[in-house]
């Protein structure tokens, strides 16, 4: 199993962000620092998306809303299914439907 580990503090990312667009490449970056140059170009495709340079992909704040609403969805159908299952168990508690016959 892979190690993970925390991840990069937002202003270590930016710097590394600069220092590409300074003309440092990816590569020489990861043998100095510890991320991976394929991070490293990941952290710049992502500013650019971010700024406005780039348009394929979503930015930061897209994914964050998309992230949200994908987890109050899960929630919501939760909490739906949960309503019907009660809303049937009160049903057959209150004779309002016939129950259902048993197999046995």
């Amino acid at each position: 199993m892979p190690r993970t580990r925390k991840p990069y503090p937002p202003d270590f990312k930016r710097q590394m962000i600069e220092l590409v667009r300074a003309g440092r490449t990816p590569e020489e970056l990861a043998r100095e620092f510890e991320p991976t140059a394929q991070s490293i170009r990941n952290w710049v495709v992502q500013a650019d998306r971010d700024e406005g340079r780039r348009k394929d992909g979503l930015t930061t704040e897209e994914r964050q809303e998309l992230t949200r609403l994908r987890r109050e969805n899960r929630q919501l159908r939760e909490e739906r299914e949960i309503l019907s299952k009660a809303a049937a168990w009160f049903a057959r508690e209150t004779d309002s439907i016939p129950k259902k016959p048993s197999n046995s």
